[in-house]
């Protein structure tokens, strides 16, 4: 029987374009089945569509393949596109912003009688414009803010325009966003009128928008809710989510707030209104819902104002899906898993356009087969948010395997472990993960109430509600481990990586993933790992300079304006460098990590380093803000824990590599770049990957760029003509024979700097648990293997190495 097929179209031209990435890989990871088949379809900058591989998907950003498409695509003419979605049963339009929220893209659809999930091309004109839909909401009797519409072709106006708002609205802080952008890019907050203007300026200039709104900055509560649409068409809005962030100094919920989780923001869901509120906020949104004429699904985005009213602020016709976006949170309160979801507007969306979709898959079925599996994340370390989207993606994937029965266990910062129904899982931190699970038995009536007015609403079948509400179950962690006849550690740092845990493990001979905890603790401490490495420079492994200081010796110093600089000054002659690069050695690969250019610089660092011990007390994450250390980009992440040892390296420089549009940009300096290269146990000994170019925006690759979707660029394998096939044959020999040395056993990580001749390695680091977040760079390196190793193959081959 030939397979359902959905057309997934992706990428597009708007800055969202990498989100776009991550939706398309959720709905690829559960709705592909036996009876369903997904076909992507990528949209690049201009526009130009391809036929792409599934595992393109799992890229990084588009960045990673934009410049290679005609290799690795096939491109498409519209009549070419058109008979490729006719050939499917409907198509998934899962662009974000700009070409696939605002009509472009359904009017196409429309126009050549393809049935699509989702809303038509006049709802979305409608509800995506942010002035258009403020002033179409006003026109119906519901709040709005007052705005002004900024136009490219009018700008010799804008500064009167700005003044005269300000001063009108008695203004002391406003909100400046494109009219056609999505709900978290080039959004600014500002306290002037010439900062407003400044900052239209700046939206302008990218030359992707031609018109701004300028708003008054919102006081009160944010909120979100997801409105699907039942079996009778009618709209039913379910659990909103209230979004808590401190506006202070300017903040705002921007990209990096929505999409790497960190303590900065926290999500209540159901949110701490009253229930008249909630009960409010649902009305409101289905009766705008039915008046914009969107269909489907959609997110709104509101404001509980300090008097009462609401204002709906932003309208989504295609909401994001990462794993665990609002939309899965607010779902799965409801009893959903992420197929379940997706399985329900996709059901209801053919039966409103008369196509017939195959029965759901039950996700419970045959579990008695399966061997179980326990996977663990959270911790107390930095990492430890990256920890929860690796653990929580790895869960997610294994979900779909024949062989092994996962469940998500939390370790939360006070070393206690708990056992994690479904839908608490997908709340975006550990604190907030921790706060749910202690606030479980007060909450569980009131959520059970909302939860079943939904549901009587909303009409699912039994199918649709695969995953049933437990309490949360607390236990130690000594406890954890003898109820587990296999734990899959997906912790990053501290405990989890310094060979702690595994030992544990191995004194209960409970069987785990990753390397043997001699290995594990050896590779934690990056002096200790070059160290085990000297005597190989002949292969071609080198080390780059270092030397250690204690922050002992260092806080000495650091008050003697004198004393540091004769101490920066000996640092560089040693280091034989012109500029450093600070590291802790107790944490792991991301924190902490800084490059440094002059004195001024080291006591800054310092300064913040010595200022945790404080941070940590008070329970509050340390951070190095933006601009305060010397080329800086972006925050810098501090340790969890107080820094004992501090390393400092040579700082390597590297050729320059640009993604422009469509083309590679590659700027040779030293003929050196920074790679990536996984390692994965075959037949008893390590196999290594085709290794990945990381590129960094700044001096070092930071804590987004490696592992929140859509940051970083990663390009698998390094390029020809720029690197040769014998040189990436030579990295990994020698990335083997460096992981042999160092005793890493199961899989691993170890990144690198290459010379692109020779194939000779300046090591940097060894990770014996590497990041396995939805779009990590292992899995783009399994796929580029002959034949592609699938992200839940390569999972299953981690745990199948010893269970």
């Amino acid at each position: 029987m030939s397979k359902f097929t959905i057309a997934l179209l992706c990428g597009g031209p708007s800055p969202e374009r990498a989100i776009s990435l991550n939706s398309a890989r959720t709905v690829l990871d559960h709705l592909s089945s036996d009876k369903i088949e997904i076909l992507p379809v990528y949209f690049d900058y201009k526009k130009n569509p391809y036929l792409i591989s599934r595992g393109q998907l799992y890229s990084n950003t588009p960045a990673d393949f934009d410049f290679k498409l005609a290799q690795t695509a096939r491109p498409l003419k519209e009549k070419e596109l058109i008979n490729v979605l006719k050939k499917t049963q409907i198509v998934f339009p899962l662009m974000h912003g700009q070409f696939g929220e605002d009509g472009q893209i359904q009017k196409f659809l429309e126009k050549n009688h393809l049935p699509f999930i989702g809303s038509p091309a006049k709802a979305c004109e409608l509800a995506f414009d942010k002035y258009i839909s403020n002033e179409f909401i006003n026109s119906k009797g519901f709040n709005a803010l007052p705005s002004i519409l900024l136009t490219k072709k009018d700008r010799r106006n804008h500064q009167r325009e700005i003044q005269k708002f300000f001063r009108e609205q008695n203004l002391k802080r406003a909100i400046v966003k494109p009219a056609l952008g999505g709900s978290s890019i080039a959004v600014y907050s500002v306290a002037s009128a010439a900062e407003a203007l400044a900052a239209s300026q700046k939206i302008f200039s990218n030359n992707i928008y031609d018109r701004v709104v300028l708003e008054p900055f919102c006081r009160g509560k944010e909120f979100t809710v997801i409105i699907l649409q039942n079996q009778d068409g009618l709209p039913i809005a379910i659990l909103p989510t209230e979004i808590e962030l401190s506006y202070k100094n300017q903040q705002i919920f921007d990209y990096r707030r929505k999409y790497l989780a960190t303590r900065q923001v926290s999500y209540h869901c159901p949110p701490r209104f009253s229930d008249q509120i909630v009960a409010a906020i649902q009305k409101q949104a289905e009766e705008l819902f039915y008046l914009f004429g969107l269909r489907d699904f959609a997110r709104f985005d509101g404001w509980l104002l300090p008097d009462g009213r609401l204002w709906f602020s932003d309208f989504n016709p295609v909401s994001g899906m990462e794993q665990n976006s609002f939309l899965f949170m607010q779902s799965s309160r409801l009893g959903m898993s992420h197929r379940n979801f997706l399985n329900f507007i996709l059901k209801n969306s053919c039966r409103r356009q008369g196509i017939n979709f195959p029965a759901a898959n039950n996700d419970s079925l045959k579990l008695a087969k399966k061997k179980p599996v326990n996977v663990i994340f959270g911790g107390q370390t930095t990492e430890r948010q990256v920890s929860v989207m690796s653990g929580t993606n790895v869960w997610l994937k294994l979900r779909n395997s024949k062989k092994y029965f996962p469940s998500p266990f939390l370790l939360d910062t006070d070393n206690q472990v708990w056992r994690l129904p479904y839908t608490l899982t997908l709340n975006h931190t550990v604190e907030e993960i921790a706060a749910t699970c202690r606030n479980a038995k007060r909450d569980e009536r009131r959520l059970k109430r909302l939860a079943a007015e939904i549901i009587a609403r909303l009409k699912p079948e039994k199918t649709d509600l695969t995953e049933p509400w437990f309490m949360p179950e607390k236990m130690t962690l000594n406890d954890f481990i003898k109820k587990s006849p296999y734990i899959f550690i997906g912790l990053h740092g501290g405990a989890g990586e310094n060979g702690q845990l595994q030992k544990m493990l191995e004194r209960a001979q409970v069987p785990f993933n990753g390397s043997h905890s001699r290995t594990a603790k050896l590779c934690m401490d990056k002096f200790a790992t070059g160290q085990s490495l000297a005597g190989l420079e002949k292969q071609g492994i080198k080390l780059a300079a270092r030397r250690t200081a204690t922050m002992a010796s260092l806080k000495k110093i650091v008050g003697n304006r004198r004393e540091l600089a004769r101490y920066w000054q000996t640092l560089k002659k040693q280091l034989g460098a012109a500029t450093v690069i600070v590291k802790p050695l107790d944490d792991g690969c991301s924190s902490g990590i800084a490059r440094l250019y002059e004195p001024k610089d080291l006591k800054t660092y310092l300064d913040y380093a010595l200022k945790l011990s404080a941070s940590l007390a008070q329970q509050q994450d340390c951070y190095i803000p933006n601009g305060k250390l010397t080329g800086q980009h972006g925050i810098i992440e501090m340790p969890r824990c107080a820094m004992r040892r501090l390393m400092f390296e040579k700082f390597i420089t590297t050729d320059k590599i640009r993604v422009i549009g469509n083309r590679l940009n590659w700027r040779k300096k030293t003929g050196l770049m920074e790679i990536t290269c996984g390692l994965l146990e075959k037949q008893g000994k390590l196999h290594a990957f085709n290794p990945s170019i990381t590129v960094a925006t700044g001096n070092v690759l930071t804590l987004e760029e490696k592992f929140q979707g859509g940051t970083g660029i990663n390009i698998t394998p390094p390029p020809a003509p720029y690197v040769s096939s014998a040189a990436i044959k030579k990295v990994k020999q020698r990335m083997k024979k460096t992981a042999e040395t160092l005793g890493l056993e199961g899989y691993a990580r170890l990144d690198a700097f290459m010379n692109i001749k020779n194939g000779e390695l300046i090591i940097i680091e060894a990770n014996t648990l590497p990041g396995l977040t939805p779009s990590t760079v292992i899995y783009h390196q399994a796929l580029d293997e002959t034949p592609p190793l699938q992200p839940k193959e390569f999972l299953e081959k981690i745990v199948g190495k010893n269970y």
